[in-house]
C-alpha cells in the first residue's frame, strides 16, 4: 500500500495494489478505482484535510480519553 498526498488540491491517493483499473466510482468525494475483477486498485480522496480530521473524530468521539 502507497500513500500520497497532493496538497496543491488537497488529494489523498492511496495505492492499494498493482495493476490497472478499469474503471472508477464516486462517492461522497472518495472515488474508487476498480480493475477488470472488480478489485479496488486506488483510492482518491478529494478534500482529504477534512477527510481525515473528520474520521479522527468520529473515531475519538465515540471512545472515551484518558490523557496521563
Amino acid at each position: 500500500m502507497k500513500f500520497k498526498y497532493s496538497p496543491e488540491v488537497d488529494i489523498l491517493l492511496i495505492k492499494l495494489g498493482d495493476g490497472k483499473f478499469d474503471y472508477a466510482e464516486e462517492n461522497e468525494g472518495v472515488i474508487v478505482h476498480y480493475n477488470k475483477e472488480e478489485v479496488p486498485v486506488l483510492l482518491e480522496i478529494m478534500d482529504a484535510k477534512r477527510f481525515v480530521l473528520n474520521s479522527l473524530a468520529s473515531i475519538f468521539s465515540d471512545q472515551e480519553v484518558t490523557v496521563a
